[in-house]
C-alpha cells in the first residue's frame, strides 16, 4: 500500500483544492492513462494515521470490492511520511473530465431536457441508493463533488466527509456546504442517511434553475410535532412562514417531479424518501402512468 507515488504518477494539472485537499489530474506511467490524485496532509498520532484517514482509506478500499459504475473508483492508496508529525496521503482515483456544476453550467439555454435530468437522477440515487446500503452516509454532496463522463455518466466522488454510521450513532456536525445542508445539520440534531436525500433535492432542483436560499421559502416552518426535541434552537425563534408552491420555484416541474422534490425536502428526515424509494419513484420511470 505504501510506495513513492511520484515513481508511478506524473501530475499535469491542477483541479481543485478544498478543506480536505488538493486534487490533480495526472498520468498514470505505467498504464498510460490519466488518473485523479487526492493529496491530503494529515496529522499524525503516536499509532501512525489519525483515526480518520484510516477511516476514509477503509471505507474507500471497502466501496473498490464493488465498483458500482456511479460510485468513483479507487484505484491506489499511496503513504509518505514526511516527518515525524505529518504525514502526506495520496488517493488515486479514476479520472473523469469535469464535475455536474461545469456540466450545468456549459448547458445551452433553456437548460437540460427533461429526460436528460431524469437519467442523471436515475443514475445519481442508484449510487447514493448503494452507499447508503452499504451504511455510508456521504455528508457532502454538492454538484462539484458528482462527476460526469463525457458519455453522461455520473460518479458519486470525494468521500472526505463520509463515514459508515449504525442506527445507534449520533454524527457530528462537522461538513463543509452550507447550500446543501439539511435542516438537522444545520440546526445540530442528531442524522443519517436521510441528510443526503435533502443534498439530493437541492441538486434536483438546481438542474432546473439555481434556487439557493429560495428552497426554505418554498417548504416553509415545518409544523411542532416535526420539530424535533433535541435541536439546538426550538422552533418558536423561528417566524412563521407558510409552504409555497413548487411550481412558482421551478416551474419547468410537472406534477409527479414536484412531489418527488418535496418528498425529497421534507424536514423530518424520518418521513423523508430513502434513496432507494426515490430511485423507483413513479417520476423517474420510463412511462409513468398519466396523473388521476
Amino acid at each position: 500500500m505504501s510506495k513513492e507515488v511520484e515513481t508511478q504518477y506524473v501530475p499535469v494539472a491542477e483541479i481543485g483544492v478544498g478543506a480536505y485537499g488538493t486534487v490533480y489530474k495526472a498520468r498514470d506511467l505505467q498504464s498510460g492513462k490519466f488518473v485523479a490524485l487526492k493529496n491530503v496532509r494529515v496529522q499524525s498520532n503516536e499509532n501512525g494515521l489519525p483515526l480518520s484517514t484510516v477511516r476514509e482509506v477503509a471505507l474507500l478500499k471497502r466501496l473498490e470490492n464493488f465498483d458500482h459504475p456511479n460510485v468513483v473508483r479507487l484505484m491506489d492508496v499511496c503513504a509518505t511520511n514526511r516527518t515525524e508529525r505529518e504525514t502526506k496521503v495520496t488517493l488515486v482515483f479514476e479520472h473523469v473530465d469535469q464535475d455536474l456544476k461545469t456540466y450545468l453550467e456549459k448547458a445551452p439555454v433553456p437548460g437540460l431536457p427533461v429526460e436528460t435530468i431524469k437519467d442523471l437522477m436515475r443514475q445519481f440515487l442508484s449510487g447514493l441508493d448503494f452507499l447508503h446500503s452499504n451504511c455510508i452516509v456521504h455528508r457532502d454532496l454538492k454538484p462539484e463533488n458528482i462527476l460526469i463522463t463525457g458519455s453522461g455518466q455520473i460518479k458519486l466522488a470525494y468521500f472526505g466527509l463520509a463515514r459508515i454510521y449504525s442506527c445507534q450513532m449520533a454524527l457530528t456536525p462537522v461538513v463543509v456546504t452550507l447550500w446543501y445542508r439539511a435542516p438537522e445539520v444545520l440546526l445540530q440534531s442528531t442524522y443519517a442517511t436521510p441528510v443526503d436525500i435533502w443534498s439530493v433535492g437541492c441538486i434536483f432542483a438546481e438542474m432546473f434553475r439555481p434556487l439557493s436560499s429560495l428552497l426554505c421559502s418554498m417548504i416553509g416552518l415545518p409544523v411542532e410535532e416535526d420539530w424535533p426535541m433535541d435541536m439546538a434552537l426550538p422552533r418558536c425563534a423561528f417566524s412563521p412562514r407558510a409552504p409555497q408552491p413548487v411550481e412558482k420555484f421551478v416551474p419547468e416541474l410537472e406534477p409527479l417531479g414536484a412531489r418527488l422534490l418535496l418528498e425529497m425536502l421534507t424536514f423530518n428526515p424520518h418521513k423523508r424518501i430513502s434513496a432507494f424509494n426515490a430511485l423507483h419513484h413513479l417520476y423517474l420511470q420510463d412511462k409513468p402512468p398519466e396523473e388521476g
